[in-house]
C-alpha cells in the first residue's frame, strides 16, 4: 500500500515556519516591485487587511508573554538550591548579554543600516524627542510601577518587567520555605505562570504559521511605495549582525576564557559541535543535550552544567542581544530618519538584558522579543505604519539571523559554564581545559 497523500494544510504545517517567512519575504517583494513598476503603491483595503491583522497579533501577545516567561525564568532560580554557583552564573549571563546589547549598537552605529522608506518627514515628527528628553533618573524611577494594574493595561513593558522578576524571585524563595503551606502555594503559582508561558508560545506558533502572508502583505506595501532600492539595507542589517557575533566571540568569550585561564583551543574544539547544532536547528533548547555533552567532555563537574546549562537556555541570549541592538536602529532610521538617542540606547540595553531571562529557546522567539522593545522605547509596531513594514522585512531575514545568534547564544552557555567551573574549583583533574 502506497504512502499516505498529506493535506495541502498538514504539508503547509509541517514546513519549516522560518523558511516559509523567507518564502512570504520574496513573494511580497517581487509583487511590491511589480506593482510599483505598473504606479501602484498601495493594496486594496481588504488584501492590507492581512498585513494589519499580523501586527494586532504580535501587540496582544506581548504582554502576557512577557509576565509569564518573566515569572517563570526568575522563580526557576532557586537560591536555597543553588547557592553561590547560581548567583555567578546569573550575574555572567547578564553582563554577557549587556555587552552584546552594546556590540550590537556599536555595529548599527557603525554601519547605519536604514531603508529609505516613505512618509519618513510625517513619522519623524510625531516621534521627535520622545525618549531623548527624559533624564536617567526619571527612567530609573519610572521602573517601579505604582499601579501593576496600570503597567499592564498601559503596556508599560518595563514596569511589567520589573514587577514580573521581583514577583519571580520572590516565588522562588517560597518554592524551598520549609512551611509546608507556603511552599505549596508557592508550586502552584508557579505551574500557573508555567501553564500561561506555555499557553502563549503555544499561540505564538500560531500566530508565526500566519506570518508568511502577513509579512508577504506588508513587505508588498514597502517594496510598491518604495521600489527595489531596500533589499539592499537588509544585507547590510546581515553584515552588521554577523560581524556582531564574531567580535562577541572573539572579544568577550575570548577575554572570558583568557581572564580565567582556560586553554582557548581546547575549549573552541570541544564547542564546535554544540556551535554547528545551533547554527542548523535554530534552537538553543535543542541543542541543549549537544551542549551538556560538550560541557562534560571539558571536565565540567555535572552539579554545574547541569544547572548552568539549562538556565543558560532561557536567559543567556548575547546573539539575541546583538540582534536587538542593530535592527532596532534600522527600524527607527528607516522609519524616523534619524539614529537612536542615547536615551532610546541606554533604554535598549536594559530592556534587551532583563528581557533575555524570559526569551524562549526556540526559533524565532528573538523576532518577538524586538517587538517588545520596540514597544519598550515608544514605537510600539502598529498597524497601518511605515514601521510595520520595516519590522516585516526583519522578520523576513530572521531565519538567517537566527542561526547566527543562536550559535553564538549556545557558545556563550558553555563559555560561562566552563569559567564558572574553573573559578569554583569544579573542573575535573583531568579536564583539557586546565593549564
Amino acid at each position: 500500500m502506497g504512502k499516505e497523500k498529506k493535506g495541502i494544510l498538514k504539508a503547509y504545517l509541517e514546513f519549516n515556519v522560518l523558511y516559509k517567512i523567507l518564502i512570504g519575504l520574496v513573494v511580497g517583494a517581487i509583487v511590491g516591485i511589480i506593482l510599483a513598476a505598473s504606479g501602484v503603491t498601495s493594496l486594496p483595503p481588504w488584501i492590507s487587511m492581512f498585513g494589519t491583522i499580523f501586527t494586532r497579533l504580535l501587540k496582544m501577545i506581548i504582554i502576557p508573554m512577557v509576565l509569564a516567561s518573566l515569572v517563570v525564568g526568575a522563580s526557576s532560580v532557586s537560591p536555597a538550591n543553588v547557592g553561590k554557583i547560581g548567583l555567578r552564573v546569573v550575574i555572567i549571563y547578564l553582563v554577557t548579554s549587556a555587552f552584546g546589547v552594546i556590540i550590537g549598537l556599536l555595529m548599527a552605529n557603525i554601519f547605519q543600516p536604514h531603508a529609505e522608506l516613505a512618509a519618513v518627514e510625517a513619522l519623524a515628527a510625531g516621534a521627535a524627542g520622545k525618549t531623548g528628553s527624559t533624564d536617567v533618573w526619571s527612567v530609573i524611577t519610572n521602573i517601579i510601577p505604582t499601579s501593576v494594574l496600570s503597567a499592564l493595561v498601559n503596556e508599560t513593558v518595563l514596569q511589567v518587567i520589573f514587577f514580573a522578576l521581583v514577583f519571580g524571585l520572590c516565588l522562588s524563595f517560597m518554592k524551598v520555605s520549609k512551611d509546608e503551606r507556603i511552599a505549596k502555594a508557592a508550586q502552584v503559582s508557579y505551574q500557573v505562570f508555567d501553564c500561561l508561558a506555555e499557553v502563549m508560545m503555544m499561540v505564538v506558533r500560531g500566530i508565526m504559521q500566519y506570518a508568511p502572508f502577513g509579512v508577504a502583505v506588508l513587505i508588498a506595501e514597502v517594496f510598491a511605495k518604495n521600489g527595489a532600492k531596500v533589499a539592499g539595507s537588509l544585507l547590510i542589517v546581515t553584515i552588521a549582525c554577523f560581524l556582531g557575533y564574531i567580535i562577541h566571540i572573539v572579544l568577550v568569550y575570548g577575554g572570558l576564557l583568557k581572564i580565567g585561564g582556560i586553554k582557548i583551543g581546547a575549549f573552541f574544539k570541544e564547542a564546535r559541535t554544540p556551535f554547528i547544532t545551533a547554527f542548523v536547528t535554530r534552537s538553543s533548547n535543542g541543542t541543549l543535550p549537544t551542549t551538556m555533552t560538550a560541557a562534560e567532555n571539558l571536565g565540567v563537574e555535572k552539579e554545574v552544567y547541569a544547572f548552568s546549562l539549562p538556565l543558560g537556555a532561557t536567559i543567556n541570549m548575547d546573539g539575541t542581544a546583538i540582534y536587538q541592538g542593530v535592527c532596532a536602529f534600522f527600524l527607527v532610521m528607516s522609519c524616523y530618519g534619524r539614529g537612536l538617542t542615547m536615551g532610546e540606547m541606554g533604554m535598549i540595553v536594559l530592556l534587551a538584558t532583563l528581557a533575555s531571562i524570559g526569551t524562549a529557546g526556540v526559533p524565532g522567539a528573538g523576532a518577538i522579543m524586538l517587538a517588545m522593545v520596540m514597544q519598550g522605547i515608544g514605537m510600539p509596531i502598529a498597524e497601518g505604519t511605515v514601521l510595520a513594514g520595516a519590522y516585516a522585512m526583519i522578520l523576513g531575514i530572521d531565519a538567517i539571523l537566527d542561526m547566527g545568534r543562536t550559535a553564538l547564544n549556545v557558545t556563550g552557555d558553555l563559555t560561562c559554564t566552563a569559567c564558572i567551573a574553573k573559578k569554583m574549583g569544579m573542573l575535573r583533574k583531568d579536564s583539557v581545559l586546565l593549564k
